[in-house]
Parts: C-alpha cells; structure tokens; sequence
C-alpha cells in the first residue's frame, strides 16, 4: 500500500494496523485486518472503500494458442454481443464497460454542442474551437463502453474518455481502477498507465461483478495546486462556499425545530396547575 502525505501534514493512509504492505501470513489469513482508507483532499477516496497495490509477480507473454482457448470461454460466457475478436497478428479486440465516479467538477468548452457521428469520424477537437472554459459535474456512476484492443492502454483508455466527454483538464488529474470483491469486500486498485485493460477483462471474465472498470479523480498524495486553472480554483472556493451554506442550514433548520418543540411545551404547561 503506498499513501501520500495529507496536504495538511497529517498522513493520510487510517490503516488499522501498524503495518500494510509487511505482514506476517497469519495477518494476511485476516481480510478485516488488511483494511485501509486513503484520501487526498481535493480528490479522496469514498469512505469505507479499500485502495490496494498489491504486489503482482511478473508473467510471461501467453502464447498465441492461450490467447485463442481464453478467447473462446470467454466468447461462450459473453451473453450481450460484446465478444473479443483474434486477428492474426496475435492481437484481439473486444468491449470494455467504465464506470464514472468522478466527485469533483471537470472543465469542459463553453458553448459548444456535442460530439456528432460526422465530427468523430473526422476527428474534429471541438474543444480547440474555443478558448472559453466551464465547469461541471459528469452524471455520478455513469457507465461508458468503449471498444479498444489488446495493445490500448490505461493512458489511451483515459485520454479516450476525456475525449468523449470533451474534458480539457489535465489527462494526469484521473486514474483508471479495477474494481473487484475479495472476501465480501470491495477493493480498488490503480492501474499503471501502461497496463492493458482489455487483457485484464479477458483474464476476469465477461462477469462484471468479477471485475470492472473505474475511472476516478487521481490520488497522488500531494494536491498540485499549480496544475489547476484560475477557473478551476475558483470553481473549488465555489463549491466549498455552497456546501459551507449547506451545512449551515441544515444546523439552523435542526434548531428551530428545537425551538418549535420547547416553545409548544411551554404553551401546554401554562395551561396546566404548577
């Protein structure tokens, strides 16, 4: 497990044990004890979800005829029309689903229409049309397929879906997760921007429940506060002014139902013998 230092000073890796990444094998029996909850403020991490890093063992490359049986079962469980496809160079093609959990705003082009069919083929960057900026938030969980090959990356996947979306914030500011359920738990773990999806898709299986696709805001255990646009700072004072008044009415609202209660007691009791 490896956690950056809170912005604040304080570290930011709330492990329930003194040590994450060495343990004894008895430790490691215990899927309660390998719990731990990372953040970095602007970008943190949902309470009660697991980031993990692992540490893989290296593989050696699958022979093309692995690479074909693993094709086939996988293609015999694949209920939605979305199979992999093998081409003779060793390569293969096939569907990814991602999942969008993104907290934070994203800063896309102001004014300009969506991505049409004529503009994607033409690979038309509506986003250099304009210099004008805003901020928004993307629908919470939505969920994107992408068709990709053996050989697109982590870096491609992400640079892809800021592409569809036409997010113009920096590619290095997200991070792509692989989500699974270990012991009944959910652990997330970063992938490498060199990592290849769509054969971590073909190793799980079709079985989304088995494995799937995040893209999250980027933990880099230092916020960069240099790589965020005039805008996109004053966007997050924005935010914090909003969410400032939210709790401040919701503490007001909290007490004048106090007030209203005691106010009706003391009605009642004034009509009634001391």
């Amino acid at each position: 497990m490896r956690c950056g230092p809170h912005p604040q000073g304080s570290d930011c890796c709330m492990s329930l044990t003194s040590t994450v990444c060495s343990r004894s094998p008895q430790d490691r029996k215990s899927p309660q004890r390998n719990r731990a909850v990372c953040c970095t403020w602007p970008f943190c991490a949902t309470p009660g979800e697991d980031v993990c890093k692992p540490v893989e063992e290296p593989r050696r490359p699958p022979t093309l005829q692995e690479i074909r049986q693993k094709i086939d079962s996988y293609n015999s469980r694949e209920k939605n029309c979305l199979s992999m496809k093998l081409s003779e160079d060793g390569t293969y093609t096939g569907f990814i689903k991602v999942h969008l959990k993104l907290r934070r705003p994203v800063t896309v082009p102001a004014g300009i229409r969506p991505q049409s069919i004529y503009d994607a083929i033409k690979e038309v960057n509506l986003a250099a049309t304009t210099d004008k900026r805003t901020s928004f938030y993307l629908p919470l969980d939505a969920i994107k397929q992408l068709h990709i090959s053996s050989t697109t990356t982590v870096s491609e996947v992400i640079q892809g879906l800021l592409k569809k979306f036409m997010v113009v914030d920096n590619p290095q500011k997200f991070a792509l997760f692989k989500r699974i359920h270990k012991d009944g738990q959910v652990l997330f773990q970063k992938l490498s921007v060199a990592d290849c999806p769509l054969y971590l898709r073909l190793l799980a299986g079709p079985d989304t429940d088995v494995l799937s696709f995040v893209l999250k805001e980027n933990e880099t255990g230092e916020v960069e506060w240099d790589a965020f646009s005039i805008p996109e700072l004053q966007n997050f004072l924005t935010i914090l002014e909003k969410e400032e008044q939210d709790k401040i009415q919701q503490v007001q609202r909290k007490y004048n139902k106090f007030r209203q209660k005691l106010e009706e007691a003391l009605r009642e009791s004034q009509g009634k013998p001391g």
